[in-house]
């Protein structure tokens, strides 16, 4: 995240640190507002409190109460707040184009998971991965439609379909009809059959049916981009998870007898080799294994699921129980691999499969599928009328023309000012679809359909979602107060970055003026030049307090200890020498101020301490407490801009209102 974003949250949720709160939802009446206070003349209600007060806390547990001073402080704070918001309105940081650039972009992840689409979304993830905990197996039949395919063509594809639904349910051998009706080029192989996946490897139509099916039972024809299918469920078991294999692969030439006889008997050698107990898995890959991709790495492959790699190796690598255990040949269309078991792995929890499944499900058909259940009702929820027969008439004139001439065609027609649909109490008409096909910055694929429709359609979407957007900030009182926590918070930002942090940094003499009028704040107690020697390694111990115990505090001594010890062994010890305060020190206080030499025991570490000449209390100069300096600068102008804004602006505070919330958020 950003660290002005962090920062900002920071800030929004500054007076929410305080001990645990319970906060009572309250009852759903009908009432008027009352406001919690007014800062100028505008009104602010206790909903808002409440919102900021209740981050991150725990609602219903028993112990989350506050107490009275605690809820004082978090009032106070509150008032803080808002009036640095109504400083920041007054100054017009509301209407700067930084300010509608940071709030816009706040905006667009706000709003997410207020969405319908969201939660469709969410559903189909987590439907996803509960189906990923099975993998099924299955056989098709695929029945393609001719080019140009009337709807005559259409129907007889699938009557054909069902024909041999019926022939399979009659007994037929279904994988047989595959071999001899199916139109996928790999049945001529498998006969149909799929072996086993798991969710997102089909095409969703396809997936649908296939875990919907019974183990045995055949699927009524099922349509896809691709054609009819007709599918047999073969069988179904728990999800393997993923394992990790690696290899040795020996290439092969299947259509010389002579060669893959020759192959076959080498593979075996190998094999042999491998059962021997001196054998060593790495040496024989490097040596034989022709995947020059991996052989110098033990022959080492990714993580490998159901589904993700060819039928022929995945059944013999899943068929491996042992880490460790080696199959025997076995036969792919790249050759032969000898497969060795490395890891076996559970499917991952939700959390850490989530990004991947939502950037598979954004990726296929399912998010067409989303956007039309989104779309569907969002039209229900937002009176959606539509003029059909304008848009047939409009979908005309650019079946004729191109874009640009068939606008120009409506535009001299009286259509361009008739109303095309309506949606959460807008009107669109025709020339607002015009500007939004010729403004809007949007991608539209065509593809089949008419250029109209495929605008059209993209301009009721847009224009869906933002009624759907109006109608949460208007009607979603949570979403309402999270998009006014985050507006305000960008507010109090830029105030406090004007006219506290950066001001803070920036004015040298500011903060020299700020260190001399306050130098007693900046003084040093009695100090002590010291050598510091942390032991790291305890076989060097005794060695390095041999040399130190008869030394004195000299400025040479750490390089000649370092020098003696560290050039052989450079982690035994750290060394620390500087000027400190003894008081304050960690090591340090516990040590004996008159004693030269020391061997000091503090958190399960050997120190070894030199001290040399005591430095008196004294002033601080400048530049060795100029952070603190700016950093007691920022609070006094602070406390100075809060002062000038209490005094600038009249709060009233409704005593009977705070107390309402008070009661409220310690009620048990």
């Amino acid at each position: 995240m950003n660290f002005k974003y962090f920062y900002l949250y920071i800030l929004v949720l500054a007076f929410s640190c305080s001990p645990k709160t319970t906060i009572q939802p309250e009852d759903n009446k009908v009432a008027t507002p009352v406001s919690l206070m007014t800062i100028g003349n505008e009104e602010v209600y206790a909903d808002e409190f409440l919102h900021l007060l209740s981050k991150n806390r725990s609602f219903l547990e028993k112990e989350g109460t506050i107490s009275k001073a605690d809820f004082e402080e978090n009032f106070d704070l509150f008032v803080n707040f808002k009036l640095k918001v109504k400083e920041a309105e007054n100054r017009g940081l509301h209407q700067t184009e930084e300010f509608d650039r940071e709030f816009s972009m706040f905006k667009e992840d706000l709003i997410k998971p207020y969405l319908i689409k969201n939660s469709l979304q969410e559903g189909e993830l987590m439907k996803a991965y509960n189906r990923m905990q099975e993998i099924v197996k299955a056989s098709h039949i695929l029945l393609q439609f001719p080019n140009n395919a009337t709807r005559e063509d259409t129907i007889a594809v699938f009557r054909m379909a069902q024909k041999l639904k019926t022939q399979a349910e009659e007994g037929e051998d279904f994988n047989e009809l595959a071999l001899n009706h199916s139109e996928d080029p790999s049945a001529r192989e498998n006969k149909g059959n799929l072996g086993y996946f798991t969710a997102l490897q089909m095409v969703h139509q396809f997936e649908d049916a296939a875990f919907g099916l019974k183990v045995g039972e055949i699927s009524e024809p099922i349509l896809t981009d691709y054609g009819y299918h007709i599918i047999k469920l073969e069988d179904r078991k728990p999800n393997p998870g993923e394992i990790r294999v690696s290899h040795i692969l020996i290439r092969s030439q299947s259509n010389d007898p002579v060669s893959e006889e020759r192959i076959l008997r080498k593979v075996s050698e190998i094999y042999a080799e491998l059962q021997k107990p001196e054998s060593v898995w790495e040496d024989i890959c490097a040596q034989y294994s022709e995947d020059q991709g991996t052989k110098n790495t033990g022959g080492l492959l990714p993580l490998i699921g159901i589904g993700s790699v060819i039928p022929e190796f995945e059944r013999v690598a899943f068929s491996l129980n042992e880490i460790g255990e080696i199959s025997p040949p076995a036969k792919t269309p790249y050759g032969y691999h000898i497969i060795r078991l490395e890891e076996k792995r559970s499917l991952p929890q939700f959390e850490d499969m989530e990004a991947m499944i939502k950037s598979k499900i954004l990726r296929d058909s399912r998010s067409t599928l989303i956007q039309s259940q989104v779309t569907s009702i969002q039209k229900a929820r937002y009176q959606f009328l539509e003029n059909e027969t304008l848009v047939d008439s409009l979908e005309a004139f650019f079946d004729k023309s191109s874009r640009n001439e068939a606008i120009e065609k409506i535009q001299k027609t009286n259509l361009s000012n008739r109303v095309i649909f309506s949606a959460g109490g807008e009107e669109r008409t025709v020339q607002d679809l015009f500007d939004f096909m010729q403004s809007s910055g949007q991608v539209v694929r065509v593809g089949n359909r008419n250029l109209m429709s495929a605008w059209y359609e993209k301009f009721v979407e847009t224009k869906l979602n933002q009624a759907e957007e109006n109608d949460l900030a208007s009607n979603n009182k949570e979403y309402q107060l999270t998009l006014k926590e985050y507006r305000d918070g960008i507010l109090l930002f830029t105030l406090m970055n004007e006219n506290v942090w950066q001001k803070a940094l920036e004015d040298s003499l500011g903060q020299v003026a700020f260190y001399e009028e306050h130098t007693d704040r900046y003084q040093w107690k009695e100090r002590v030049e010291a050598i510091i020697v942390k032991m790291s390694k305890d076989d060097f111990t005794s060695s390095v307090k041999r040399f130190l115990a008869d030394k004195k505090y000299q400025e040479n001594l750490v390089s000649r200890l370092e020098n003696t010890f560290l050039n052989d062994n450079p982690l035994a010890f750290t060394v620390d020498k500087d000027v400190f305060e003894m008081e304050s020190h960690p090591v340090l206080s516990r040590a004996i101020a008159n004693k030269a030499f020391q061997e000091i025991k503090a958190n399960n570490n050997t120190y070894f301490v030199l001290l040399g000449g005591k430095i008196p209390p004294g002033r601080k100069k400048f530049e060795e407490t100029r952070g603190k300096v700016i950093q007691d600068y920022q609070e006094y102008l602070d406390q100075s801009l809060l002062e000038t804004l209490k005094s600038s602006y009249i709060v009233k505070v409704n005593e009977e209102e705070k107390n309402r919330v008070y009661e409220l958020v310690t009620k048990n």
